[in-house]
């Protein structure tokens, strides 16, 4: 049997909007014909940027955008990316693919995509192959008001005003690409670096440094002992390979193996959180620094005959699943968790739409996205969930997923997965301390017929949300039975 326990009057805090932050890096077609086509193109634009992608984007509520990179941060001069379009140089982007770009995106474009979002900027600074200076010139560049050569040549570049920038990375990635570097190096560059990442005027920033990656719990130790004191947010990166780093498997045409270690591993994503957490809280008690989760998502091969430095990859029901129960898994742990960028946005991974010339279709994980926007700066709510279990062969996993919450209005909102793709999953709730009599229960449901339905440009429907009409309030709650691989947003009122 399975149950699930509502506590409607025990809130567990704010579910930071953050969480449902997004990650566009100079890679492969996500920002180049991706996000910007150019003021001079065909394709529809608004400044540059495509009218349909940021139309589509805006439907999201994007809380903040994370750019340049990712690896790419790591060679990235800004100076670059200011002035006149036409006398910028081009660079080779040697990280991702070797293909020359024109630099026709960068801080002001950037700033713009995300006024036009409604978004909060957050900029990952160089930290492999900058300078201390190239960083602080950046930062004055972009949110100093007074008279100095880095805020004369940005009015210089059409902008007078500074703009609001909150957030700000130090590096990315330092024990990899971004220097191959041990946890002790970095901790003293960090503290050397954000020193010069000033709060100019009433701009406040809330630094950010480079965190573990997956279970490298030795990193995660040594940041916060050495340099917690002068950070605001700490990062962390984990990706879904089914079959593994070295042996990726494809985004379509899987079987059920592969489903289910997809699912396996996107609950490992909680004890990750739970065990960086613990030592977080060893040296920071009160939870002032927030775990920053800024590259997540489903990592599979490169759609065959593309680019293979590209990472572009179909997005199935599959992601849609992954995205949901990682999503459940950030808002329960949103004590700490305090902002998550999937990667990536547009054309990349495990993106929110793909693009194709002037052609644009939808993924099932920007739906979820959509689905999920009611939990953005919603009050934690206390559920207790028994789940069956989904076996496959020797192994199994708990079948069911859920996170609920509570907006401004005492709206309740309830996200629940069902991962077992073999059948439906019937839950009994009950609800304790709901004021009152709660009048209706209303619903959405994203699923599909097969493991690898995806939306392509020939069929860009083929999964989408639907209303939801198989859920029942009773005495104590509710009742709901869950199709099989689904994802569902139950709104009671």
């Amino acid at each position: 049997m399975n149950k699930l326990i509502l506590n409607a009057d025990v809130e567990k805090g704010k579910i930071n909007k953050n969480i449902y932050g997004h990650f566009a890096e100079h890679l492969g077609r996500c920002i180049y014909k991706g996000i910007w086509v150019g003021e001079d193109s065909e394709i529809p634009n608004t400044g540059g940027i495509r009218t349909d992608v940021l139309e589509a984007l805006k439907k999201l509520d994007i809380p903040v955008l994370r750019w340049p990179g990712g690896c790419f941060a790591s060679e990235y001069h800004w100076k670059d990316g200011v002035g006149p379009r036409e006398e910028r140089p081009e660079i080779i982007n040697t990280l991702w693919g070797g293909v020359v770009e024109n630099n026709h995106f960068g801080t002001h474009e950037f700033f713009d995509l995300c006024d036009r979002l409604g978004a909060e900027p957050y900029i990952c600074g160089n930290v492999g192959s900058g300078t201390v200076q190239e960083m602080q010139q950046w930062v004055e560049y972009m949110t100093f008001d007074g008279q100095s050569p880095m805020a004369d040549w940005r009015r210089e570049n059409g902008r007078d005003e500074p703009w609001k920038l909150k957030y700000f990375g130090v590096g990315n990635e330092n024990w990899g690409w971004g220097g191959f570097m041990r946890p002790e190096y970095y901790a003293d560059l960090y503290r050397r670096y954000q020193t010069f990442v000033r709060d100019y005027g009433d701009n406040e920033i809330y630094r950010i440094a480079c965190g573990a990656n997956v279970d490298d719990y030795n990193w995660t130790d040594v940041l916060m002992r050495e340099a917690s004191d002068f950070m605001d947010g700490l990062s962390f990166h984990y990706y879904v390979h089914p079959g593994g780093w070295d042996n990726k498997k494809a985004a379509t045409g899987f079987a059920e193996d592969e489903w289910f270690e997809t699912m396996q591993k996107t609950l490992r994503m909680d004890e990750l959180l739970t065990k960086h957490s613990t030592i977080m809280d060893k040296y920071d008690p009160d939870k002032e620094v927030g775990l920053i989760v800024d590259e997540w998502g489903g990592w599979y091969k490169v759609k065959e005959g593309t680019n293979p430095g590209f990472l572009y990859q179909q997005n199935t029901l599959r992601d849609a699943l992954l995205a949901g129960v990682t999503l459940n898994i950030f808002n329960d742990h949103s004590d700490r968790v305090q902002m998550a960028n999937i990667a990536q946005t547009v054309n990349v991974l495990q993106s929110m739409v793909l693009t194709d010339k002037e052609k644009m279709i939808l993924t099932p994980t920007y739906h979820v996205f959509e689905m999920y926007k009611v939990h953005q700066d919603a009050t934690l709510l206390s559920l207790d969930l028994q789940s069956e279990e989904y076996k496959y062969k020797d192994e199994e996993i708990p079948a069911v997923s859920a996170s609920a919450s509570k907006d401004d209005e005492g709206t309740i909102n309830i996200t629940i997965c069902n991962m077992n793709p073999n059948q439906e999953v019937k839950i009994n709730s009950r609800l304790a301390g709901v004021e009152g009599n709660l009048a209706d229960i209303t619903g959405r449901v994203l699923t599909a017929p097969e493991l690898d339905t995806h939306n392509t440009f020939d069929n860009p429907e083929l999964v989408e949300p639907t209303e939801f009409t198989n859920a029942n309030l009773t005495e104590d709650g509710f009742e709901v039975v869950l199709p099989e691989k689904s994802v569902v947003l139950l709104s009671l009122s």
